[in-house]
């Protein structure tokens, strides 16, 4: 199993979570960025990434050209988790909710509804921010979860 991480909508306490989780269970762990989000502080090195363009969509076409059975995909993005479900990956959103095939036909609805006002000019997305220690925790529980560690 490798993790394919959306980081350009992933908070930093989650990718720094994901990396040492990575290390300690001998899991490779990709994050892939577009050059709008590249982060260059030194507690990023060691950690394997790949840039992309900033073209819309490019993180999640990367990421899907990457994607095996088997691999967890760590995204915000529900077309992304479809997408890896489709495929037979795992996916998990780093506030902690784990796609599947119950909820991400609602998920993907929503989506669409977003898009929807969007297109009428109204404002839907919000900032990336860090995780509160019990949010940290309930993604941590669900990582666990996932690679049948909880």
């Amino acid at each position: 199993m490798r993790i394919l991480v959306d980081a350009d909508a992933c908070p930093q306490t989650v990718m720094e979570l994901l990396g040492a989780e990575a290390l300690k269970r001998n899991l490779e762990v990709l994050f892939v960025t577009s050059l709008a989000h590249v982060r260059e502080e030194e507690r990023w090195q060691g950690y394997q990434f790949l840039i992309v363009d900033q073209l819309p969509e490019a993180v999640d076409l990367a990421i899907a050209n990457r994607l095996r059975s088997g691999d967890l995909v760590v995204t915000q993005d529900y077309g992304l988790a479809a997408l890896a479900l489709g495929r037979g990956a795992l996916a998990l959103s780093p506030s902690g909710l784990i796609y599947d095939d119950d909820n991400i036909g609602a998920l993907l609805s929503w989506r669409h509804l977003s898009a929807v006002q969007r297109r009428k000019g109204a404002r839907v997305r919000g900032n990336i921010r860090d995780l509160k220690p019990q949010e940290l925790l309930r993604f941590q529980d669900a990582l666990n979860k996932v690679l049948g560690f909880g």
